[in-house]
């Protein structure tokens, strides 16, 4: 039986991830060097990338720009992108179900507690949330599966008791890794990226209402 909903945060709540990208490809721009998708899809998902992209731009710059003003720059684009999107689809209405079938809610995310509890609080959903767990609860983050399993812990459920949440590679493995059944959602960004290790993908929650994915889950067992 199921009886928790495990979150990812950014780019499955809330689409961070597309005005990320977006940001990073304009600040590459500025300095006449391109950005790929499969270059900053090494950051996605996760606080232990491979790859650093301020060091990677100041390299590619021969050491012409310094660490903070990279940050500053992708700071003061990126805020003024990521404020103007709106919670993903179908999701208000899985918190509310959610509430409502007396599942317990969990959020496990590679970002900070900050970030992630204050726009669930702009958003109007932190109310019905019963843990985060973030960079901060873990010594590796995703794919790492530590989030998903303190995650568990602290709403008090087994694996199979939980249903995952994710839009990334990264957190697709560490959910399985876990042992949670995991749904993948795409975003605009990560659409183009191999999901394929879910145990359901769709293109939107807001296809696939609460009940419906419950059954499925519960099918799969």
């Amino acid at each position: 039986m199921i009886r928790a909903l495990i979150f990812d945060f950014d780019g499955t709540i809330l689409d961070t991830e597309t005005p990320d990208y977006e940001t990073w490809v304009e600040v590459y721009r500025e300095h006449g060097h391109p950005l790929s998708i499969e270059e900053w899809a090494n950051t996605l998902g996760t606080a232990h990338s491979p790859l650093d992209l301020i060091e990677h731009l100041i390299e590619k710059t021969d050491g012409r720009l310094s660490r903070e003003s990279i940050r500053a720059r992708k700071r003061e684009l990126f805020h003024a992108r990521v404020f103007a999107e709106p919670i993903r689809p179908g999701v208000r209405e899985y918190f509310r179900d959610g509430e409502g079938l007396g599942l317990r809610i969990g959020i496990a995310s590679s970002a900070d507690h900050s970030w992630v509890s204050g726009h669930l609080e702009r958003l109007g959903l932190l109310q019905m949330v019963h843990s985060i767990r973030t960079a901060e609860d873990v010594h590796l983050t995703k794919p790492d599966p530590a989030l998903f399993v303190q995650a568990l812990a602290a709403l008090g459920v087994r694996p199979e008791e939980a249903i995952a949440i994710e839009d990334s590679p990264n957190g697709v493995h560490a959910a399985m890794a876990a042992g949670i059944f995991c749904v993948a959602v795409d975003n605009p960004i990560t659409s183009r990226l191999d999901l394929d290790g879910a145990d359901l993908r769709v293109r939107s929650l807001a296809e696939l209402p609460l009940l419906r994915l419950l059954e499925h889950a519960a099918q799969s067992r």
